[in-house]
C-alpha cells in the first residue's frame, strides 16, 4: 500500500514543506553561486528515471561551466570555492525537492544516473529503474565520500564503472526489496545525521 500510494503522498507533503522552509537558504545560495562565478544558478543535467525515462535533474551549480567527465572527484579543478562548501554539505542537492514535487523523483530511492552509465549496466538497471529514483538512499549514505574515493584513482571513470557502480546497484536492490515508510524515514534521518 505504501509503495503504491503512500510513498507519493509522503513525497508531496515533505517536499512542499521542505521547499517552503528552505526558501531563505535557497535565496542565499542562489546569490552566492551567481556572484562568485560566471554562469547560471542551477545546473540541469539529464538523468535516467523510472522506466528508463530521462528527466532534467536540478542542482545548485557548484562547478565552472564547461566540458568534462560526468563524474566528479574531490580534486576536480572545475569545482568553485562556494561549490566545495555546497557539495560537502549536500546543499547543492536541495533543488531536487522540485524534482520530487514534479514526480520525477522520490525523497528516498536509488540515486538517478546519467544515461552513459545506465547503458553500460542496462540489464542490472531493469530492477533499479522499476521505482522512482531518489535524493537519498542506503547507497548515497554508504558512498557519501564518493568524491574522495575517486580522487585516489588515476582513471576515475574506470574506477566508478568497475568498482563503485556495482556496489551501488547492489545497495539499490536491497532498498527496493525493503521499501516501507519506516525505512524511508530512517534513511532520511541517517542522511541528515551524516551530513
Amino acid at each position: 500500500m505504501y509503495k503504491k500510494y503512500g510513498k507519493r503522498i509522503f513525497d508531496i507533503i515533505v517536499s512542499t514543506i521542505g521547499l517552503i522552509a528552505l526558501s531563505p537558504l535557497f535565496i542565499i545560495v542562489a546569490i552566492l553561486v551567481k556572484v562568485t562565478s560566471r554562469g547560471s544558478i542551477f545546473y540541469i543535467q539529464k538523468r535516467v528515471g523510472e522506466g528508463f525515462k530521462e528527466f532534467d535533474l536540478y542542482k545548485f551549480r557548484s562547478m565552472r561551466e564547461g566540458k568534462g567527465l560526468q563524474i566528479t572527484s574531490k580534486d576536480d579543478p572545475r569545482i568553485t570555492k562556494i561549490g566545495k562548501f555546497i557539495r560537502k554539505t549536500k546543499i547543492d542537492e536541495l533543488p531536487q525537492l522540485l524534482n520530487v514535487l514534479k514526480g520525477d523523483m522520490s525523497l528516498v530511492g536509488p540515486r538517478p544516473e546519467v544515461k552513459k552509465y545506465v547503458d553500460i549496466k542496462k540489464s542490472e538497471y531493469k530492477k533499479v529503474l522499476s521505482v522512482r529514483p531518489g535524493i537519498t538512499d542506503n547507497a548515497a549514505i554508504a558512498f557519501r565520500d564518493e568524491e574522495e574515493i575517486l580522487a585516489r584513482y588515476e582513471d576515475k571513470e574506470k574506477a566508478y564503472i568497475e568498482e563503485i557502480l556495482p556496489k551501488k546497484i547492489e545497495l539499490y536492490n536491497e532498498y527496493i526489496d525493503n521499501i516501507s515508510l519506516k525505512n524511508d524515514i530512517k534513511l532520511i534521518l541517517e542522511t541528515i545525521k551524516v551530513i
